[in-house]
């Protein structure tokens, strides 16, 4: 005997005795004397026995058999006193049963709830089928009804399931004494199975006929026996015209109906050495089906809850960053739970004319799909604010009247902050907002000192902001509060072990370059630990490059006609001071067409400033809020191809409006570099 099957038999009472009620030797649910263990009931379970069930109700197995079975294993003797015991133990096993089927919170809980309740308990085996797929809500299917076999669970190997010592066959003419081996014991490798999962050979799909026998019996609702003639016609349409089935009343048919529909059926089944069911055991198997189609329909509606929140989600926040010159990008997203799927925390990163880049980082109150609504409808705001080029006090004090306009209750905080990669400044505005921290290229991190300011939606507040250095190699890191705020630390507490966690981390990776941005931001989360998931997290961590002065040139140009002259003259003498001299007829050619455009409408001097990274960006500002169209001009128009000639030529090009007036931008290939349209 193996240590499993030592186990087993020390802790399976009455082991080796005789049955109390037959005289029959009493037989382990690892299968009868001689015979090795059970197969699995599913990939990688092992065999169920009458004590593995915890939390089961085990008066239900009164009168010492061990397998299981209604009361009626009680002697008939016991008179009035039996039966009220047994009708005791009935609710008892009800109660538990229903309780642990209630337990489970999405469908595969719900049914291995159903099967873990019933097995041994009350039957030998279980099969439970949904349909497939599952409706939802007041979904109506448009096609056939298919019912997909979603579990099984058994306590006695196939053999129990025919009488005992018959050397019948099973299914499709397996023969068991065949199967036997030469000291009678059965060979479980040449048993059919359940699909993937079991020992009883049912079919694994089943499609309902209208009119038919299976599709009666569940249209009817309450469970039915085996023996009964609705049964006996609906089971072989169901598991397959091959499948055994017992004798007697010892097979319960029980459809499953959700608060609309019936949504599959569940066949309890026992084995012929144990007590049949009774008529009552009927109001058992009624009162396991509704509680586990009603669990059912809970967990569909909530997995599409889910789905639907996730999608959601996904949708609010950005599929990819942005590439912006001088800076780089990193971030990532952590629901607070499995169960809370859904917040609003938000982050994103936004292009602005000059090179510059808006970097926000949010959290609006809650965690619902109404606070990811809300998050969506003041994340579009943000971007539209950002547009128009508005300083980061101003995009807070309109974010503030937009949630005042959502309703009373909208609160969220925010910080907003604007990269310049050419000045290395970056001015920061916040709401509300946890303070970012920047993390210095020779490895010290500091909380930057920002105004804390009120939450989005209080109103009537003033939002102030503050300008800082950016050197080229630092980090700046924004976060929600749920990166550094847990019942077991506040949020100051938090921030500090933030800061000592990235000092740490620059340690680690050298003094001289900082660390990868997106180890970084694994590390960072790193730092959470069992009790620290309370909120959603969203974390934006930018990188800043910047770029040189010596890759800059700039220029101011009064509103006259010479501009466009002078204009080419400049950019000329800066491409021959970069070594890009075969850029010089297009770039002079483009400059001339959008200078005229500008001093045409301009009223203030015209800005002119060329830009050497990885491409070479040329920026037109004016004072004209009007922004240019591309139009296809007559063939007898004197004008009006400037921009056609700049779509053409350029790589990209573009116009922004600004507070003050526009910025129109043009980038033409470096010499050498793959031009990708």
């Amino acid at each position: 005997m193996d240590a499993e099957a030592a186990h087993t038999a020390q802790d399976t009472p009455g082991q080796g005795s005789a049955h109390p009620a037959t005289g029959e030797p009493a037989r382990s649910a690892q299968g009868t004397p001689g015979q090795g263990p059970a197969h699995p009931t599913t990939a990688g379970e092992p065999a169920r026995s009458a004590q593995d069930a915890a939390g089961q109700d085990t008066a239900y197995l009164a009168g010492g058999d061990r397998h299981g079975g209604g009361g009626s294993v009680i002697p008939a003797g016991a008179g009035e006193a039996g039966a009220a015991r047994r009708e005791g133990d009935r609710l008892r096993f009800v109660g538990a049963a229903t309780r642990r089927i209630a337990r489970g919170i999405d469908l595969d809980e719900i049914v291995l709830g159903l099967c873990r309740a019933t097995v041994p308990t009350f039957s030998d085996a279980i099969l439970v089928y949904l349909r497939d797929p599952l409706p939802v809500g007041d979904e109506r299917p448009v096609g056939p009804v298919v019912l997909r076999l979603r579990r099984t669970d058994r306590l006695r190997p196939i053999d129990d399931l025919t009488d005992a010592g018959s050397t019948g066959t099973i299914g499709a003419g397996l023969d068991l004494a065949g199967a036997a081996g030469a000291a009678g014991e059965l060979d479980f490798s040449q048993l059919p199975l359940v699909g993937p999962q079991g020992d009883l050979p049912a079919a694994e799909l089943c499609e309902i006929r209208p009119g038919g026998a299976l599709a009666e019996v569940l249209r009817g609702v309450r469970p039915v026996f085996g023996s009964s003639a609705a049964a006996k016609a609906a089971l072989p349409e169901l598991l397959g015209a091959d499948h055994p089935l017992p004798r007697g009343n010892r097979a319960v048919l029980a459809p499953l109906r959700g608060r609309r529909r019936v949504i599959g059926a569940a066949v309890f089944l026992r084995s012929p050495e144990r007590p049949a069911f009774e008529q009552n055991d009927l109001l058992v198997a009624a009162q396991l089906a509704t509680h586990t189609a009603l669990g059912i329909d809970k967990a569909v509606l909530y997995g599409r809850e889910a789905y639907i929140a996730d999608e959601l989600q996904r949708t609010m926040l950005p599929d990819s960053l942005p590439q912006p010159t001088g800076v780089r990008l990193a971030s990532r997203y952590l629901p607070a739970a499995e169960t809370a799927r859904v917040g609003g925390d938000w982050y994103d990163a936004i292009p602005l004319p000059g090179s510059r880049v808006a970097l926000v980082v949010g959290d609006v109150m809650g965690h619902s799909m109404t606070s990811a609504a809300i998050m969506g409808q003041l994340r579009t705001t943000a971007q539209t604010l950002a547009q128009l080029d508005l300083p980061p006090a101003e995009v807070l004090h309109h974010l503030d009247e937009q949630a005042q306009r959502l309703g009373s209750d909208r609160m969220a905080t925010c910080l907003y902050c604007v990269y310049d990669p050419v000045a290395h400044r970056i001015t920061i505005a916040n709401a509300g907002h946890p303070p970012p921290v920047l993390l210095h290229l020779g490895g010290r991190a500091e909380v930057l000192r920002v105004p804390p300011g009120a939450p989005i939606g209080v109103g009537g507040v003033d939002f102030e902001a503050v300008e800082l250095d950016a050197p080229a190699g630092a980090t700046l890191l924004l976060y929600t509060d749920g990166l550094v705020e847990s019942r077991l630390r506040d949020v100051w507490t938090g921030i500090e072990q933030l800061r000592e966690r990235l000092a740490t981390t620059a340690q680690l990776t050298g003094l001289d370059h900082p660390p990868p941005l997106e180890a970084l931001c694994d590390d960072v989360l790193d730092m959470l630990g069992p009790g620290d998931r309370d909120d959603d997290i969203a974390l934006l961590a930018a990188r800043f490059d910047g770029i040189a002065p010596s890759d800059v040139a700039y220029w101011f140009l009064d509103p006259e006609e010479t501009a466009p002259g002078r204009a080419r003259r400049f950019a000329r003498r800066a491409l021959t001071r970069w070594g890009l001299e075969e850029l010089s007829d297009s770039l002079e050619l483009l400059v001339s067409e959008v200078v005229t455009n500008a001093v045409r409408y301009a009223e203030r001097p015209v800005t002119l400033r060329l830009l050497r990274t990885d491409v070479l960006r040329c920026e037109v500002g004016d004072d004209s809020p009007q922004l240019p169209r591309q139009r296809r001009a007559r063939d007898t128009d004197e004008g009006g191809r400037g921009l056609f000639l700049v779509n053409r030529m350029a790589r990209r090009w573009g116009a922004t409006r600004l507070s003050s007036g526009k910025v129109v931008w043009f980038e033409l290939p470096l010499p050498g570099a793959h031009e990708r349209r």
